[in-house]
């Protein structure tokens, strides 16, 4: 049973993302455009801008560091994956039933969420593995394996510390801490000895929490809590069973370890104020794993109705009506994105991946113009450009946001920086760089951002000119 249920799950997670298999999404973009940046021989964090940890452009640069069908049957089966452990989670918690409810309800999401956020290997997605991971093996009192998963995750997103939090409430000891320093000393000495150290911290940490110290939104709370609220709205049939599975935990003990999970995952969320789809993939595990919990002890909580035809009433998960009705919210989220890959496959003007049309056209433009040699440097957060034409980038600086100090969760529509001396230092080493194509991605969106805006880059575009166009894209070449 197990082996086929894991089976059709695979089927259903990789024909999702090959609907998905001509477009790039942002949270893929700039990793993908660093693994083939490495490809060729740079270092990340030396020659290479890169604002996250490095597992994501690693994990890219091993799949070839190309788009196409490979990072996406990469991604089944990293969801695949994922629902596995939570299957062995729950099997170990609760039993088998339980741990079937768990791996579907995951791989639902991983297929029926936003799918922006659930088709690539990005940072918040990537966690999910390590995180479940670490968690089960802090159950299992292993903490040394629990500590080194949750390093694992930290060399993925700076969250990845909340994991080690949470293993270190399931099973407090010395070698949980062990096993984390080992991962990330392991990742520190990589970095120190390519020379990148130095640019690991000013790129993910000191940027970083430039980035996470300022937000976009007037009223973060207010938009917090209205996101939070539409996230547990299209997630009603698992956040309604999770509820009826918290009075199902037996003792004090076992409460607190799942409120601390619970609590330390929506920090997790709340962290930076912006409230993003993808964030959510922090509160998801363990919301899933008390839902399978909810999902498998389901019985009829107003008298015994008679089962569905050829349905067994006894042993069967959410065999009462209470159960059919919960599980007939799984329809809210299949409503609502099952018919986006249908418009992913076809691609036809699709609003969502509209950048990502253009991105591919500038990129063709520049392509057809290009000669063996030729390099590129792009403006605005179009990091898919590099990936489409395959040019070199002649910078270390794969998009503008350290260059304007503009972040690019606001910068379509805002032009205050949130940094001014270390983006005019950056500006003045990118003058000295001699691109042959420059592709301003973000001027049609934001005039005031535009590459030719900056009075200390105007004598460094003076010697490009225009050379073709297209709907949201300027291409310049030098003269």
């Amino acid at each position: 049973m197990p082996r086929l249920f894991f089976l059709l799950l695979f089927v259903l997670l990789v024909s999702s993302r090959l609907c998905h298999v001509e477009i790039l999404w942002a949270e893929e973009t700039l990793p993908l455009a660093a693994a083939q940046q490495m490809r060729a021989g740079k270092v990340l964090y030396r020659d290479i801008w890169f604002d996250k940890p490095p597992f994501a452009p690693v994990l890219y640069r091993a799949l070839g560091g190309e788009a196409g069908w490979a990072p996406r049957l990469a991604g089944a089966l990293y969801a695949l994956l994922c629902c596995w452990i939570a299957w062995g989670l729950a099997c170990d918690l609760w039993g088998r039933r339980e741990g079937l409810w768990a791996a579907g309800l995951l791989g639902f999401f991983l297929i029926f969420d936003f799918p922006s956020s659930a088709i690539p290997l990005a940072a918040d997605l990537l966690m999910l593995a390590p995180h479940m991971a670490a968690v089960w093996l802090a159950w299992k009192r292993r903490p040394l394996w629990a500590g080194a998963l949750a390093g694992v995750a930290f060399t993925i997103s700076p969250k990845g510390v909340l994991v080690l939090a949470v293993c270190a409430w399931w099973a407090p000891s010395w070698a949980l801490l062990a096993g984390f320093l080992g991962v990330t000393g392991a990742a520190t000495a990589w970095m120190w000895s390519a020379g990148a150290l130095a640019g690991y911290w000013d790129e993910v940490w000191r940027w970083g929490r430039v980035y996470a110290g300022t937000t976009f939104v007037d009223a973060p709370l207010k938009n917090g809590l209205l996101r939070t609220l539409n996230w547990a709205g299209f997630h009603a049939a698992i956040v309604t069973a999770a509820a009826t599975a918290w009075p199902m935990i037996a003792g004090k003990t076992e409460r607190r370890r799942w409120t601390v999970w619970i609590l330390i995952s929506l920090a997790g969320v709340v962290a930076g104020l912006r409230f993003f789809p993808r964030y959510y993939f922090q509160i998801l595990p363990v919301v899933v794993l008390l839902a399978a919990r909810g999902f498998a002890e389901m019985r009829g909580k107003v008298g015994r109705p008679r089962p569905l035809a050829g349905v067994v009433s006894h042993g069967f998960p959410g065999s009462g009506w209470c159960g059919y009705l919960l599980a007939a919210l799984l329809l809210i989220p299949l409503a609502r994105f099952a018919p986006t890959y249908f418009l992913a496959a076809r691609d036809a003007g699709w609003r969502d991946t509209a950048m990502d049309r253009d991105s591919r056209a500038a990129a063709r433009m520049v392509r057809a113009a290009a000669k063996p040699g030729d390099t590129l440097f792009v403006w605005g957060y179009r990091p898919e450009i590099y990936v489409y034409s395959h040019l070199p980038a002649a910078t270390r600086f794969l998009d503008s946001q350290p260059l304007t100090g503009v972040p690019a969760d606001r910068h379509l529509t805002q032009s205050t920086p949130v940094e001014t001396g270390q983006s005019r230092a950056r500006r003045a080493e990118l003058a000295v760089s001699r691109p042959t194509f420059v592709v301003d991605g973000l001027g049609e969106y934001n005039p005031r951002l535009a590459v030719t805006e900056f009075d200390d880059l105007r004598a460094w575009m003076a010697v490009y000119r225009e050379v073709g166009r297209s709907a949201e894209s300027v291409i310049y070449r030098r003269e």
